[in-house]
């Protein structure tokens, strides 16, 4: 998978000499201007930097753990403050459009991440300037980070957010937020080597002969991951990988 971005610019611009953190603030977008630059150091850096820099100060994974649960808030909030008239189900899959692992590696090249990550020389010379997951990941992070170096002020990463929610096309989170989840779970279930699709288990529970509801049970190698109700099987099928979507994401699997 890669970003929509040209490769060619990164190259030349990774090829530059890298200035430090200091000498290039003036560059630097208002997530990264931190009072403590270990904090940030420290956001920017994988597991695999530590591996090749034992002298390193530490990585960013629980940062990362950190700035999933504040994104999963505001962008939850954002959506029920600005859309007071939309309903569970659209806002839930508006904010899987807008803090997925694409739109946050957007984000991320956004804020000039791409070029700041921290990794091993290996994970360098396999892109890892542009993988998305990487992106998204130390995205996450400095998110973490952020709100730490603030005081844990949570209005003032707020503000910050929202300003990258608000650039997000329109019409471009309401396309990507009616993308079929089935397909979506598939996709990510099959990316990560399971040997089969999901599977769902679907039964009538109720209502009248015109108007029926079912349940929906959808498992990932003989787990149940999701329940969704709706007035068809289709509809409570995707309810329940959309929910399982949600807890793959809450357990850091995608």
């Amino acid at each position: 998978m890669t970003l929509d971005i040209d490769h060619q610019e990164i190259n030349l611009k990774q090829r530059k000499k890298q200035k430090s953190l200091a000498e290039d603030a003036s560059y630097f977008h208002k997530l990264l201007m931190f009072k403590n630059e270990k904090l940030l150091h420290r956001a920017l850096t994988h597991r695999s930097y530590v591996n090749e820099n034992p002298g390193a100060i530490g990585h960013n994974e629980r940062l990362e753990f950190l700035g999933d649960a504040i994104l999963t808030f505001i962008s939850g909030q954002y959506l029920y403050q600005r859309y007071p008239e939309m309903g569970e189900d659209e806002m839930t899959r508006r904010r899987s459009a807008l803090v997925d692992q694409k739109q946050l590696a957007r984000f991320a090249v956004e804020v000039g991440l791409d070029l700041r990550m921290r990794l091993s020389q290996g994970l360098i010379k396999e892109g890892g300037y542009q993988n998305p997951n990487l992106l998204s990941s130390t995205f996450e992070a400095i998110v973490g980070a952020y709100y730490l170096d603030c005081d844990q002020n949570m209005e003032k990463v707020r503000s910050v957010i929202e300003e990258l929610f608000d650039s997000v096309p329109q019409e471009q989170m309401v396309a990507r937020s009616n993308i079929d989840s089935k397909n979506r779970l598939q996709e990510l279930v099959q990316a990560r080597g399971a040997k089969n699709p999901p599977k769902y288990v679907t039964e009538k529970i109720g209502g009248m002969d015109h108007a029926p509801e079912f349940m929906s049970t959808v498992f990932i190698s003989d787990k149940a991951w999701g329940k969704g109700k709706g007035r068809s099987k289709k509809d409570a099928e995707k309810e329940a990988a959309t929910y399982a979507l949600g807890k793959l994401k809450e357990k850091g699997i995608i």
